[in-house]
């Protein structure tokens, strides 16, 4: 094989080597590398058709946990998915084992972003006891006008002053749809937005650790963080499920599980401003679901709110894409290779 140029340098430089008498001594042992991130192929209607086939799931799994909220606490429905989760996830837990992947280089942040993901799912599941399931969907997909905001603090990105007018259509939205000001408006309107805001921490975190972290490694340490502190939790507020919630709960961890892990294996071949858009098909499989489930029909107010949710989250996608495309081109221009 043909060394590296800079390698066939020095080794011409360099007087021959004698032989040698005896062997070399091996090298000294060192700790196993953390898992290096995957690389991402450039495929993006596989990507698409991944984040599409997603919503399903993760539609199934908010379907379930409503259900499921009208007899059982937020924290026990929390704990059952997170339990799924755990079990799933168990074999890259075992020390020793050929899918470890617990060893990161940043453990309080894959701690920080396991309790962030986990308060997002206790206030959305709780949000979801008191309101309609298209209403609650819909004013959670505000998280990424809070990573907006959030970026500017913590990743020292620039914001223009066209992404905080889609920034401000989108909390238009929210109001729409909340109606604080009206007799309509109730407390528990405010937990999907609370939800979203700590599911907008959780991907300012990821965004952090991108490239120095493999997924299966922030997923391994998600599923423990979330499963240690809910257990610490939930006799706290334990109540006995019949059988056939203890089935209904399992399909809400494998739905939530396999959902999430298509989105990871979406964003492999695709960037987040191409599947952005295509993300808020959930809503449309929220509303089937809570028409079909509850007999929910989602209001006026609900609709007008949610389009103009999804109309600013598709700008700030398109507004993302354009910087990318610009960091790309002065990227290019600035190289000193043709």
């Amino acid at each position: 094989m043909t060394p590296p140029q800079g390698a066939a340098a020095r080794r011409s430089n360099a007087p021959a080597a004698l032989p040698e008498t005896q062997s070399a001594p091996p090298p000294p042992q060192t700790a196993p590398a953390p898992r290096p991130a995957a690389a991402r192929a450039d495929q993006p209607f596989r990507g698409i058709a991944l984040i599409l086939l997603s919503t399903v799931f993760l539609a199934t799994s908010d379907t379930s946990s409503k259900y499921l909220s009208k007899t059982l606490p937020s924290f026990e429905i929390a704990w059952v998915r997170f339990v799924v989760f755990a079990l799933i996830m168990l074999p890259a837990m075992v020390p020793g084992s050929r899918l470890f992947a617990l060893r990161t280089t940043r453990p309080k942040l894959q701690v920080f972003r396991g309790l962030a993901l986990l308060g997002s799912s206790v206030l959305f599941i709780t949000g979801l006891r008191y309101l309609p399931i298209a209403e609650a969907s819909a004013t959670s997909f505000v998280a990424p006008l809070f990573v907006t905001a959030l970026s500017i603090i913590f990743l020292s990105e620039q914001v223009g002053i066209r992404r905080w007018i889609a920034t401000m259509v989108g909390l238009t939205g929210v109001i729409v749809i909340v109606r604080p000001a009206t007799g309509a408006f109730q407390l528990a309107a405010l937990l999907p937005i609370f939800s979203a805001f700590a599911w907008a921490c959780t991907l300012v975190m990821t965004r952090v650790m991108s490239g120095r972290e493999h997924v299966v490694t922030t997923m391994t340490w998600t599923a423990l963080v979330g499963v240690c502190v809910m257990s610490a939790i939930v006799p706290f507020a334990w109540v006995t499920p019949s059988w056939n919630e203890v089935l209904i709960g399992l399909l809400v961890g494998v739905a939530s599980t396999t959902g999430q892990w298509i989105v990871v294996l979406a964003f492999r071949y695709a960037d987040a401003s191409v599947l952005a858009p295509f993300s808020y098909i959930q809503l449309l499989w929220a509303s089937a679901f809570g028409f079909l489930v509850f007999g929910e029909v989602p209001d006026a107010w609900t609709v007008g709110g949610a389009s103009l949710i999804v109309a600013s989250g598709l700008y700030t996608a398109h507004r993302e894409r354009v910087r990318q495309s610009q960091l790309l081109l002065i990227a290019a221009e600035t190289s000193p290779n043709p």
